[in-house]
């Protein structure tokens, strides 16, 4: 375990270099190895230089710290040492400003703890209403289809399901260019041109911003008043408990951070769970009689009995182990750190790794199987280190959608397994794209068939 102390450094001065590590080629660094493959990169870099090591990738010098221990570190920052403004705002800053992950400390938790009203049990029930509402006619049409590439197919379910459980909204057109705004925003985050110079992926993911803003600001002021259940209108009524509301600003960039999170990160981990439950079908017929075990009427899944979904839960959790949607966190010191006997600079980023501490065969025993018994009780999931598993991160910045995720997931799961049979071709593997976000690179081809009532 390393030695850990939360800040200062005894007086020692904090120097980059006595680091160890290699910075790569001049002003690129280890960009392009990085996003050609960042967990073999990763994997090198910690083989060769232990679980704190430096480099350099896009345009900044940068300290990765691998492991559990170091995930808590970062994550709980108890010395408020790390800035995740700071650290997220050169990937994110020009696309997903003032966003929740993008504030710090006291801000932070301010501006957390109005938009927690949209996450409460009462609007939580409204959201799952709204999702047994829609779900049904998404799955059909995935049958009808028979075979189909997955991925795209969730990416599309999942957007449609924000357009109506974050705005209240029908999917049609605003839905499809909401869907390029996005996309290109998410792909401008780790393109190398990091200015919007024409035609560069940063150009156009600073136009799918001005449409966002446009798009969401003309909306506003009606949603400030009406009674309904989507989150967006939650969050222009949202009060905290002294009265305080958000600006219009703030309502845009809330969305809009909240928007892509929700939707690319479910995209992601239902086509981990979708893929692991086609290779695995003795998985796939334990969820499915989980959920048939719940008489459900017409499929829908009422809020009380989510719990009792308990193998799909623990099979949800696998495939976010497996493929962490976000790969990594970044931060930034806010004054020279010690971890396990470095001494880090003041201003310097910080990477901490969710695909390598999932992946870790010192953590997990056979980290690349699919076993979701892991979460179990009997499977050690009240031993293991309790941030070995951290892909919602954790303290202060914990996910404020978690909870909502398991709820969307659980949901798509209930209206689709009891209908049809999830197939892939015998001995079918694929390879996830791990940056900017998890995704297959042949969109996961699948076959559902239908089954006997």
């Amino acid at each position: 375990m390393s030695t850990v102390t939360q800040g200062g450094t005894n007086g020692k001065r904090a120097t980059l270099k006595d680091i160890p590590g290699e910075m790569g080629w001049p002003i690129i660094g280890q960009t392009l190895r990085v996003l050609k493959d960042p967990t073999g990169f990763g994997r090198y870099m910690r083989e060769t230089y232990g679980d704190v090591y430096r480099s350099n990738s896009f345009f900044r010098d940068t300290v990765n710290m691998m492991g559990p221990d170091a995930n808590e570190f970062v994550l709980m920052d108890k010395g408020r040492n790390f800035s995740s403004e700071k650290g997220w705002n050169a990937f994110l800053g020009r696309l997903f400003p003032r966003g929740l992950m993008l504030m710090d400390f006291d801000e932070h938790k301010a501006h957390r703890h109005i938009m927690a009203a949209a996450f409460k049990t009462g609007p939580m029930k409204g959201y799952l209403e709204r999702l047994n509402d829609d779900m049904p006619s998404r799955i059909k049409a995935w049958g009808e289809a028979g075979s189909f590439e997955f991925y795209p197919a969730i990416k599309q379910l999942s957007l449609d399901m924000a357009t109506t459980v974050f705005l209240g909204l029908e999917p049609g057109k605003d839905s499809e260019r909401v869907n390029k705004a996005l996309t290109d925003m998410v792909a401008a985050s780790v393109g190398i041109v990091r200015v919007p110079l024409p035609g560069s992926l940063m150009a156009k993911g600073v136009k799918g911003r001005a449409f966002m803003v446009d798009f969401l600001r003309k909306l506003i002021p009606e949603r400030r008043s009406v009674e309904a259940t989507d989150i967006f209108t939650q969050l222009c009524q949202a009060r905290d408990d002294e009265g305080n509301t958000f600006t219009d600003q703030e309502i845009i960039d809330h969305m809009i951070f909240l928007w892509m999170a929700a939707h690319d990160t479910i995209t992601s981990s239902v086509t981990t769970l979708v893929y692991e439950l086609g290779r695995h079908r003795d998985w796939q017929d334990k969820l499915r009689t989980e959920i048939k075990s719940l008489g459900l009427n017409d499929d829908r899944l009422p809020y009380e009995k989510m719990n009792k979904l308990t193998l799909t839960e623990y099979a949800f959790k696998e495939a976010l182990r497996l493929n962490p949607p976000v790969p990594a966190v970044a931060r930034e010191t806010v004054r020279d750190v010690e971890f396990g006997g470095h001494l880090i600079p003041k201003g310097t980023m910080i990477g901490i790794s969710m695909v390598a501490t999932h992946r870790d065969a010192a953590v997990w025993e056979n980290p690349m199987d699919f076993d979701p018994m892991r979460f179990s009780p009997e499977g050690g999931a009240r031993e293991r280190h309790r941030f070995a598993w951290v892909p919602f991160g954790g303290g202060a910045h914990m996910c404020l959608g978690l909870h909502f995720a398991y709820m969307q997931a659980k949901v798509i799961m209930t209206h689709l397994l009891p209908h049809y049979d999830i197939r892939v071709p015998e001995g079918y593997k694929t390879t996830f794209q791990i940056m900017p976000l998890i995704k297959p690179v042949d969109g996961l081809p699948v076959t559902l068939e239908a089954l006997k009532s």
